[in-house]
């Protein structure tokens, strides 16, 4: 089966947020996703799949060059 290549940059990225008592939620980036050209779903490249949270999609945005 041939490796399908994404397009360079994802549509979304991926994060795990974590509740956490008395504190603000911990959001962690996991990974990204893109949307398929039919728009009915998306495809997901995680780096970590998370233990407890929820996921969260959120617009893609250029990291910040330190």
């Amino acid at each position: 089966m041939a490796k399908v290549q994404p397009k360079a940059k994802p549509d979304f990225n991926v994060f795990v947020v974590e509740e956490r008592e008395g504190q603000d939620p911990f959001w962690l980036k996991i990974g990204a996703a893109w949307a398929n050209k039919d728009g009915k779903g998306f495809n997901f490249v995680l780096q970590a799949l998370p233990l407890d949270g929820r996921l969260v999609l959120r617009e893609y945005k250029e990291p910040e060059k330190s």
